[in-house]
């Protein structure tokens, strides 16, 4: 069963509901103020009709009562009229009206008795096929009872007809509400068959470039939006994923050929001196090493290694500290480090790396001294190398770009990329500048924590 009919149903089955219950409360409740204006009436004809001389001249029966004369029996009865029959202690009938004699039961005797406990008796009888509310009280002269009884057909009709437009209007408003439930459930649900297509459209083909519907403010255009910017995320990983591919394999061709050469030559390894030997053999350990090394970084890039590990409160000092000895022990150069107590939630593996990586590249194109200042959340490391182009510094962090400067040297060209993909995911940025005076100073800036909150770990 679709959402539609569902919808539908529900509204149909809400509306016939509410009809039947204010139906219902308006049918009982019509009931008994009408029985009530019928019983009023009685009681009103029976002080009328029980009134002897004792008490005054006898007060008149409303219009239409009637007390004797036995002929016109068949004469037709308005729903007004009470007719009156008087019984005297045994309950036999003294008086009937014109229309024929009421009926009596034990519990009529009774109060013509005058027996104990009985006051009055009501109750609906059947007289002459239409139905009757008679009222039965004792009187004094003569004594005996005396009993009033007063039509009650159109008070039925009264009651019928309410019935059965109740059962109309449940009929009408149930069909109603079906029809307004179809078209809102079209409204509702008609963006959530678009956006089941486009789900479907993108199961079987395989395309993220799609149409999808966002419009409005509700839950269902909110759901679009959701599903829109889903879409647009996968499109921009899956064609990342396709740029890394096609640059890894431009980058992985030149070590490639280059082994695959020195291979070739080392056929000839008899042939060649020792000093040429020597040199083929320490150029097959730099590009195996280099090859390894870009393998490593394209293998945590392309599979996001790194965001399995769980952010922790870590003092960026710290992390620089350990960083720079590794450094220090393997260039032998001279590194120094300028650190504020700086805390950032991060992942400490991919910091770890990304300054790591920083201090590498500046080992890589300078000489001189390096110089690593920590302070509020950012991380700058300056050489005293050439410096960037004007033309490099927009693509420097892109994956596998490599300044003509630095095609000459070893290196990925993913080692800064690795660097922004780490600032970025933890929400900050990253910042390369010439320095004054020669060099460059090429960092990230991540988010501080506060110290109470901090709890770093170094």
């Amino acid at each position: 069963m679709t959402l539609r009919v569902k919808l539908a149903i529900a509204l149909a089955a809400l509306a016939a509901c509410a009809t039947i219950v204010v139906g219902s409360v308006s049918y009982f409740s019509t009931e008994h103020v009408l029985y009530d204006q019928v019983d009023a009436s009685l009681t009103a004809a029976a002080r009328r009709v029980t009134a002897g001389p004792a008490n005054g001249p006898a007060i008149p029966l409303p219009p239409g009562a009637q007390q004797s004369d036995q002929g016109d029996r068949r004469r037709n009865r308005d729903f007004a009229q009470i007719l009156v029959q008087t019984l005297d202690v045994q309950g036999t009938i003294i008086e009937s009206p014109r229309s024929g004699a009421l009926p009596v039961d034990a519990v009529d005797k009774e109060v013509a008795a005058g027996g104990p406990g009985v006051a009055s008796v009501r109750r609906d009888i059947r007289f002459e096929g239409e139905p009757y509310r008679m009222l039965t009280v004792p009187s004094q002269q003569p004594a005996g009872a005396t009993q009033l009884a007063r039509s009650l057909r159109e008070t039925e009709h009264v009651l019928e007809d309410i019935r059965d437009r109740t059962l109309l209007t449940v009929v009408l408003m149930s069909g109603l509400a079906a029809l307004v439930g179809v078209f809102i459930a079209k409204r509702v649900t008609k963006r959530l068959v678009h956006l089941t297509d486009a789900a479907t459209t993108v199961a079987r083909s395989g395309d993220l470039n799609i149409e999808v519907p966002v419009d409005g403010r509700d839950e269902t255009g909110r759901l679009g939006r959701a599903f829109h910017e889903m879409l647009t995320s996968l499109a921009r990983s899956k064609n990342a994923q396709q740029q890394l591919v096609q640059d890894a394999g431009h980058e992985l061709r030149t070590p490639l050929t280059s082994l695959r050469t020195n291979v070739a030559v080392m056929q000839r390894y008899g042939e060649l001196s020792p000093a040429s030997q020597q040199r083929l053999l320490a150029d097959v350990e730099s590009e195996t090493r280099e090859l390894s090394t870009m393998v490593d970084e394209l293998v945590a890039l392309a599979t996001d290694r790194q965001l399995d590990e769980v952010p922790e409160h870590v003092a960026l000092g710290a992390a620089a500290e350990q960083a720079i000895d590794r450094a220090r022990r393997r260039s032998g150069r001279e590194i120094t480090l300028t650190a504020d107590a700086s805390v950032a939630l991060v992942r400490p593996n991919g910091l770890d790396r990304a300054i790591t990586n920083l201090v590498g590249n500046a080992i890589k194109f300078s000489e001189g001294p390096i110089e690593v200042v920590v302070r509020n959340g950012r991380v700058e490391v300056s050489d005293r190398g050439p410096g960037i182009a004007e033309a490099d510094l927009p693509r420097l962090f892109d994956r596998f770009y490599r300044a003509d400067a630095a095609r000459s040297l070893p290196g990925s060209g993913l080692g800064l990329a690795i660097v922004r993909d780490l600032a970025e995911s933890h929400g900050g940025s990253v910042f390369a500048t010439n320095r004054d005076g020669g060099g460059a100073t090429i960092g990230f800036e991540l988010p501080i924590v506060p110290p109470d909150r901090s709890g770093a770990s170094s």
